[in-house]
């Protein structure tokens, strides 16, 4: 599933278990796919996060070296 999905996935679950016509047994099977399913979009999240960092510090070096280089024209 995708990230996009999984969220949904997760609002559902949500709505579900603030419904009061959700049984115990539901609610504990609910619980545990909203536990599972929050390590993996929290895992996806962190993964997206390097990915940024990544790309803005790429970003700012090739920024400094730009720099640099004027310094020095």
């Amino acid at each position: 599933m995708s990230f996009e999905s999984d969220l949904k996935r997760m609002e559902e679950i949500t709505d579900l278990l603030k419904d009061e016509s959700t049984g115990l047994e539901d609610a504990i099977t609910l619980y545990e796919e909203a536990s599972a399913l929050s390590k993996k979009l929290s895992k996806t999240l962190k993964n997206i996060q390097r990915k940024i960092e990544k790309v803005t510090s790429t970003e700012e070096d090739i920024l400094e070296t730009e720099t640099q280089e004027d310094i020095n024209d």
